[in-house]
């Protein structure tokens, strides 16, 4: 009887250490956050939103780069008229002054030209980096409901590189994933009506390239 006793409590020692251990066994699922932040209806508004404030930003430097020509073909009038032999010494010196603030106003034009482009360079990285941020914590407050819908208790990105630049997850099984669940929740409440991304001038420069203006004589610092 007592080896009975004893062959039972063994056995239901097993058996609650088999319930234990299948307890704390972890579920973990997987997500790509890249995927869902680039395909997020957002995203798309908000990338065409900064392509059309950045092809106003090229339009108005182009402007003040015609400007800026204007001002160089007058500062070449300016120098003729000073290297000018048939003028007066007086004449002469009354055009190099001119010539030398003309000077002046070009290079004015052209600092204004590269501040107004950092600043508005600057201005779209900023909003952009906002952007995502939000993004990103939204998209993660969704991603962790579902995950926890599906029982996880470990959510993975393997979008995300490490610090030696490989992915955190080198394989998951398919089963295993669900952005595609995440993707789902999020086009719940996409408009109807997505805003269409602006289209982009293929001959337009960038608006992050200051362009230049070429004074004759002059180095471009």
């Amino acid at each position: 009887m007592k080896k009975i006793i004893t062959s039972l409590s063994l056995f239901a020692a097993i058996a609650l250490s088999a319930v234990v251990a299948q307890a704390a066994a972890p579920t973990i699922l997987v997500v790509d956050m890249a995927k869902l932040y680039d395909s997020h209806y957002k995203t798309e508004e908000q990338n065409a939103k900064l392509r059309a404030d950045e092809q106003k930003a090229q339009e108005e430097i182009e402007k003040m780069n015609k400007d800026g020509n204007v001002l160089v073909e007058e500062y070449k009038g300016l120098s003729e008229q000073a290297n000018n032999p048939s003028l007066t010494d007086a004449a002469k010196a009354k055009s190099q002054n001119e010539a030398a603030k003309k000077l002046d106003e070009i290079q004015r034009k052209k600092n204004d030209i590269g501040t107004f482009a950092q600043n508005t360079q600057r201005s779209l990285q900023q909003r952009l980096q906002n952007f995502r941020s939000l993004m990103l914590e939204e998209i993660s407050k969704i991603a962790s409901d579902v995950g926890k819908r599906k029982g996880a208790t470990l959510l993975l990105d393997k979008a995300g590189p490490t610090l030696i630049g490989v992915s955190s997850v080198i394989y998951a099984d398919a089963s295993y994933e669900i952005t595609d669940d995440v993707m789902k929740e999020i086009n719940k409440d996409r408009p109807a009506a997505p805003v269409a991304p602006a289209p982009a001038a293929a001959a337009a420069p960038a608006a992050t390239e200051t362009p230049k203006i070429t004074v004759p004589g002059v180095s471009t610092k």
